[in-house]
């Protein structure tokens, strides 16, 4: 079991490795969202509400 496990993880890390960027985005979105359904207030959300409007708004203008 060990050497499965050992396997796993060294086949995880260089999965990091070659897709850093992806990773990151990967980890940002999850905190993203786990903000929002355990913490965020309603200030909060109003607030997150804005900003993806105007993320969007951006992004349809490319």
């Amino acid at each position: 079991m060990r050497m499965t496990e050992n396997k796993q993880t060294e086949a995880n890390k260089k999965w990091q490795e070659k897709n850093r960027e992806h990773a990151r985005y990967l980890r940002n979105r999850s905190t993203a969202r786990s903000f929002i359904r355990k913490q965020a207030t309603l200030e909060d959300l109003q607030e997150l509400e804005k900003l993806i409007g105007e993320r969007k708004k951006d992004l349809s203008q490319r």
